[in-house]
């Protein structure tokens, strides 16, 4: 709770945990510490470093709690933008129930907020409410919703070319040919300066004041540190994962046959557990611009076919998707639960075509199962086993039935790579505990997770973007 505290002491390094978030983050935690003191008002000093109270405890999860009402309200929205599905000559529900659940009852949120204590659950529904309102064709609600959202957590930038494409190709422009291309002459400038005045007026309120203060340089050090290194001290499961495991590879084979010289090796290790900068042995080492191109470079197909390819909100929520997947995939420093930005919106997804649902499962499965090193103390291994389990039990079982006129969501490749989560967690959690490769190689499991669950993410990435290539535009589609 000490972040917002760094608000009132400008600069001044008093905790690793600095304020890397932006400005209406920063004052609503403000706004919890007037609620805070109430509790306990030591959680509240600043220089009162690692404090921990009974009270301060029954703060953090009653404020979590209280702020989830917005994600609730929100996935009630999304539910009403989902249509029913016809059995027989009736139409049932039961897309928006399963929906329901595998929002409000996602496996990764609940560890991440109620169990790590994060305050991610409020942000997602301000996304959630923002997709619910461009569905709801609320354009300029969706537009400020947005907005609001970045100055929370600049994470969101992640999703953001989609979000400008879409508004701009459905509602800047006011009407399309039958063939679904644009009418170039329907362009209205009123609604290009609203939705800019929109995105200007919250960015003032937010970076305003230390615009005034000459302090602004100061507040995107703190949003983009790219001295922290390619990746995080447990390796998201993305592509760089895999990038540093061949690397790893290639290093220990050039070794073995004295292709390399250990004394050029570098020191600062990727297997360290450390969050720092590193330089890669056998492989080039990548620049946060790397990273950057290649970010854009997986973007730039989805925005595209946004663009050229109009499928209306579906459409938008898959390109929304596919941003925050490849810049999970190839963007610096990504934290592994970054993958929620993508698995929350697929769950909308998943209850409208089987495909999709294809996807969902294994991107789920395999994203929530990375988030499992979070959890790392002997109590917490039962809880985070069942609830998984219960999970992803239900995802299967009820999307299997929802879509069971229909091919099967498997093939046998995936189920036997989703199945081999089970024995990799038996090997992770309770075989290399008692083995002696425990002292002298501690990041191993880490890293066999890691790399494991990012070929199935990997898998899944590239296989929305190939359904999202060869899917037909719709035809007619009218722009209000």
């Amino acid at each position: 709770m000490n972040s917002y505290s760094n608000l009132r002491v400008g600069i001044q390094a008093t905790s690793e945990w600095t304020l890397d978030y932006p400005p209406f983050f920063a004052w609503f935690e403000y706004i919890l510490s007037h609620v805070a003191k109430y509790f306990d008002q030591e959680m509240l000093n600043v220089r009162n470093l690692n404090y921990s109270s009974s009270r301060t405890l029954l703060f953090q999860r009653f404020s979590v709690i209280f702020m989830d009402v917005l994600f609730v309200y929100a996935v009630h929205e999304c539910c009403k933008c989902i249509d029913g599905k016809k059995v027989g000559k009736e139409l049932t529900e039961k897309p928006k129930f399963i929906l329901s659940v595998l929002l409000l009852w996602n496996f990764g949120l609940l560890i991440v907020d109620h169990i790590h204590f994060q305050y991610n659950g409020f942000l997602f529904g301000l996304m959630l409410l923002s997709i619910a309102r461009l569905f709801q064709k609320r354009h300029m609600e969706g537009a400020f919703l947005f907005a609001v959202l970045l100055h929370f957590k600049h994470i969101y930038l992640y999703v953001a070319p989609a979000y400008g494409v879409y508004l701009l190709r459905s509602y800047c422009f006011t009407a399309n040919k039958p063939d679904g291309s644009i009418r170039w002459n329907s362009f209205s400038f009123v609604r290009v300066i609203s939705l800019g005045l929109v995105v200007f007026l919250v960015s003032a309120l937010s970076l305003g004041p230390f615009l005034a203060l000459n302090q602004l340089p100061q507040v995107f050090s703190r949003l983009f540190p790219f001295k922290r290194g390619l990746c995080h001290a447990y390796w998201a499961p993305n592509f760089w994962a895999l990038y540093n495991a061949l690397d790893k590879v290639l290093s220990v084979i050039g070794l073995k046959l004295k292709f390399l010289d250990p004394n050029n090796i570098p020191k600062a290790s990727m297997t360290s557990g450390l969050v720092q900068q590193f330089q890669h042995t056998v492989l080039p080492s990548v620049t946060p611009l790397a990273t950057l191109i290649c970010t854009l470079i997986a973007i730039l197909p989805s925005i595209f076919c946004l663009w050229f390819k109009p499928q209306g909100p579906r459409g938008f929520l898959r390109c929304l998707t596919l941003c925050a997947l490849s810049s999970f995939m190839f963007g610096w420093h990504v934290h592994e639960k970054a993958i929620l930005l993508a698995i929350l919106p697929m769950s909308l997804l998943s209850v409208q075509k089987a495909g999709d649902a294809s996807i969902f499962l294994i991107l789920t499965t395999t994203g929530h199962y990375s988030l499992f090193p979070l959890l790392f103390t002997a109590p917490e291994l039962p809880i985070k086993i069942l609830l998984m389990l219960l999970f992803t039990i239900y995802s299967i079982s009820s999307l299997k039935t929802l879509f069971r006129k229909e091919k099967p969501l498997f093939n046998w490749m995936e189920t036997f790579y989703l199945l081999g989560l089970g024995p990799l967690e038996v090997c992770c959690e309770f075989v290399f505990p008692f083995t002696s490769w425990k002292v002298k190689y501690p990041f191993l499991p880490l890293l066999l997770t890691s790399v494991y669950c990012a070929v199935g993410i990997t898998y899944a990435w590239f296989k929305l973007y190939v359904s999202v290539l060869i899917d037909p535009p719709v035809g007619k589609t009218k722009k209000q």
